[in-house]
């Protein structure tokens, strides 16, 4: 998990920012994977940090969402 936040860090991942009146900071969770090798024994031990963003409200911390997906008819004339 140490190495995961160092990398983090040293890619910029984010910015600390004074937190807007009357906003709620949304919380985070660290999720562990173990990656094996073909043969069964441990390759790697991996963590990833995520935004528990269902405890989020709409129209208190949210208004508008988009989601970048394409259309149907777009991918029918691929």
């Amino acid at each position: 998990m140490k190495n995961e936040i160092k990398a983090l860090e040293r890619n910029g991942t984010w910015t600390l920012e004074d937190l807007p009146k009357g906003k709620r900071a949304i919380d985070s969770k660290w999720v562990y994977k173990i990656k094996f090798k073909p043969n069964g024994e441990v390759k790697k031990y991996k963590a990833r940090l995520v935004a528990k963003g269902f405890t989020q409200m709409e129209g208190v911390d949210y208004h508008d969402t988009f989601a970048l997906v394409a259309k149907l008819v777009t991918v029918r004339t691929l």
